[in-house]
């Protein structure tokens, strides 16, 4: 693509220069009732199109680097976006051991008899 834009600038670039060659003439512009401008014809075409080429390629350009600029934005964000991944499984994890029991007397450990409910007689 590059060595296509340079053939087609370098083909233009010929091209102004046989105009100018060919047409290097003195001419009049009026710019006012009063006043008139003599200068060569290659300097009127090429101021002409640097008028209409200038904006329009300052145009495009700001609208490029915003497009960049929106384009890095909605990248970053969908980077940001994607969920971590998630730590590996072990897949035989170490057993856990019980803690010992504490010394505990014998007679806590026995069953104790439910209490009776109330109203019932007492045995």
């Amino acid at each position: 693509m590059q060595t296509v834009r340079t053939v087609l600038w370098v083909l233009l670039l010929v091209a102004l220069a046989i105009f100018t060659y060919a047409n290097w003439i003195p001419v009049s512009v009026r710019i006012w009732d009063n006043l008139l401008l003599d200068t060569m014809l290659p300097a009127i075409v090429i101021l002409s199109f640097l008028i209409g080429f200038v904006p329009m390629w300052m145009y495009h350009r700001a609208a490029k680097w915003q497009l960049n600029r929106r384009i890095a934005a909605l990248e970053l964000a969908a980077r940001n976006a994607t969920p971590p991944t998630p730590a590996p499984v072990d897949p035989m994890p170490e057993p856990v051991m019980a803690e010992p029991v504490a010394d505990v007397p014998v007679e806590t450990l026995t069953p104790q008899p439910a209490p009776n409910p109330p109203g019932t007689p007492q045995p």
